[in-house]
């Protein structure tokens, strides 16, 4: 069972960065911009950004100046023209409508299947169960 809606990414920065740099065309350009790096939890993995177009999928590690583990950090540091960030579309589509941040890449940012939920189909849920799932039914 579908739990959320399909998800997208969003590459963005911010006005003033994009007054000073060139905005990416593809995805290798990345690696001559300064990118805010997110960390999975302590000592995890930088994420590397996954892009995908037509049938053409590929992962960049970008680098500098900052990594961090919050996404909020991200998006402030973005806003504040630090660099360009991968996040979730959810996660700024405010800032994109006000103009706060652009986006770019948008054509190598394709949606992906959100969140399921997989459980045994047995005739006796546990009630629980059966009221967790009437709650995440969208």
């Amino acid at each position: 069972m579908c739990v959320s809606k399909d998800h997208r990414a969003a590459i963005i920065g911010s006005p003033a960065y994009f007054k000073a740099h060139p905005k990416p065309k593809a995805p290798r350009d990345l690696l001559s911009h300064k990118c805010i790096n997110f960390r999975h939890g302590h000592g995890g993995d930088v994420y590397r950004w996954e892009f995908e177009k037509g049938r053409k999928s590929l992962s960049v590690a970008v680098n500098k100046p900052l990594i961090v583990d919050d996404v909020e950090i991200v998006i402030r540091a973005t806003l504040d023209g630090i660099g360009l960030a991968f996040v979730g579309e959810d996660k700024v589509s405010q800032h994109l409508a006000s103009g706060a941040l652009v986006r770019v890449l948008e054509d190598w940012c394709q949606p992906f299947p959100g969140f399921f939920l997989y459980y045994p189909s047995r005739k006796q849920q546990p009630v629980a169960l059966a009221a967790l799932i009437n709650t995440l039914r969208i």
